[in-house]
């Protein structure tokens, strides 16, 4: 299949978080069109195991936060965009900082997804974070989060049950829990 090109791009807001374009672009029949894409810098994840992620029933650190756009209180992996210059790697580190206040002795890559492909180009990469030390949080202004903990067992059941909604969140826990934790 050939790919589509973009022939022009305009500019139609720019923000805090993201920025909205109009691109005029050929599709692989070489039709021409226009598509809204949402510009994204991209951000990263973490899933944080509080135990061994391979023991009976690992420990997992959640946040429930009130999201505006949802319009409820979700439950979610620590998550941040990344800064100008950031690797994924740092993004992830300082986010696990932040929203909880641990620390961890290991964090590796899970994998790398594209949020909504539709429309924007943000990708997410995602972590699992390992020998937790518990330290304290600096949450942004705007973030109002309360850090649970919960038997991965139980995060499942919650998946199950549509209690966890967060697409970034479902993906990381059941692909550490199917990759990592051999559940």
């Amino acid at each position: 299949m050939t790919t589509s090109a973009r022939l022009d791009s305009a500019r139609v807001y720019s923000g805090r978080v993201l920025n909205l374009d109009v691109d005029r672009v050929r599709f692989p029949d070489g039709s021409v069109g226009e598509l809204e894409i949402i510009r994204h810098p991209g951000a990263s994840a973490v899933i944080p195991f509080a135990s061994d992620p391979a023991g009976d029933d690992p420990q997992v650190l959640l946040i429930r936060q009130f999201r505006y756009a949802a319009e409820r209180v979700i439950y979610e992996i620590p998550a941040g965009r990344l800064e100008p210059g950031e690797t994924p790697l740092a993004c992830a580190i300082r986010e696990l900082r932040e929203e909880t206040g641990c620390t961890a002795a290991r964090v590796e890559p899970l994998i790398t997804i594209y949020t909504t492909p539709g429309f924007t180009d943000e990708k997410i990469h995602l972590f699992m974070a390992t020998g937790l030390t518990i330290g304290a949080s600096s949450p942004e202004a705007d973030e109002f989060i309360e850090v649970v903990t919960i038997p991965l067992s139980e995060v499942l059941l919650m998946i199950e049950r549509g209690e966890i909604v967060d697409g970034k969140t479902l993906i990381a826990i059941l692909y550490a829990a199917g990759y990592r934790a051999g559940r």
